[in-house]
């Protein structure tokens, strides 16, 4: 099984999965994001650049790998919209085929999905073939219901179902995951920067803090890319912005690190909820 690894701890945990199901895990690091830990746990590393699809293919190839899964975030904003900054990245021949429409010639935009689809295009012209991460780790979806001991008071109740809206309409434009609201009025969407940086700009805008985070899976969702997932981290950023609830997709979402996540959520006195549809009754505390 080849593993395209990017940021955080996603990928780790999927290697580990893979191993115990007994496969041998050959891991493409995208440079600057995957955690070099990866190497004691997979039974080859290639670092390699974002822009050098071919050395990854080739990497998988050599290997004899035919299907491969990808795990990990990567950071577009670096990637893309720095000046000049997808050619600092010495694009392969191969990506450069691969990405001619989307940098140069400008006959196919930039989105999130269509970027990723051109990705799995390419490999799977090169023999190797994608599949959901979750297929290897199911355990991660999180379930429906209450996560922590604190659930949703009738008014944060209106603004899940409020933002649940909003996030599925930018899901579908394929703009973003995530909206901030409170009171039935968005504070900040989720775009290029990332669910962080959008839940940071929420405490800005709201110093008042109490408000609502909303993160679901799109519509149209490609369970092999770009799955919502939240962990440690993301209820850091919401507490230190000052927000109150994080709602989420049941089935769709990626909850890493469950048991250390409901232990620190709880001590920081967050609401957690996992759902369904958004007009989900407000829950009894787990």
């Amino acid at each position: 099984m080849g593993l395209v690894a990017g940021w955080g701890r996603y990928p780790l945990v999927v290697a580990q999965a893979l191993k115990q199901q007994g496969y041998d895990v050959h891991c493409a690091a995208v440079k600057n994001h995957a955690d070099p830990a990866l190497a004691a746990i997979c039974d080859s590393y290639r670092p390699a650049g974002v822009a050098h699809l071919g050395a990854m293919i080739r990497h998988f190839r050599r290997h004899g790998c035919t299907q491969a899964t990808m795990a990990g975030k990567i950071h577009k904003a670096s990637v893309l919209f720095r000046r000049w900054g997808w050619v600092t990245h010495f694009p392969d021949l191969t990506t450069i085929r691969a990405f001619f429409p989307h940098f140069i010639a400008g006959t196919k935009d930039r989105r999130d999905d269509s970027l990723l689809l051109s990705v799995v295009e390419i490999f799977a012209r090169g023999g190797i073939h994608f599949a959901p991460a979750t297929d290897f780790v199911p355990e991660l979806l999180v379930k429906q219901g209450s996560v922590t001991r604190r659930s949703l008071t009738a008014v944060q109740q209106k603004d899940v179902e409020f933002g649940w809206r909003m996030a599925k309409e930018l899901g579908r434009l394929d703009i973003g995951q995530t909206v901030v609201v409170k009171g039935q009025s968005v504070i900040a969407v989720e775009a290029v920067e990332g669910t962080d940086e959008c839940i940071r700009r929420a405490g800005q805008l709201c110093p008042q803090g109490g408000f609502t985070v909303v993160k679901t899976a799109k519509p149209q969702q490609d369970m092999r890319f770009d799955v919502p997932t939240v962990g440690l981290g993301t209820l850091e950023t919401i507490a230190k912005a000052g927000g109150a609830v994080l709602a989420v997709e049941a089935g769709k979402t990626i909850l890493l690190d469950e048991p250390d996540f409901i232990v620190q959520a709880n001590r920081l006195g967050l609401c957690v909820t996992a759902l369904q549809s958004p007009d989900a009754a407000v829950g009894e505390a787990a």
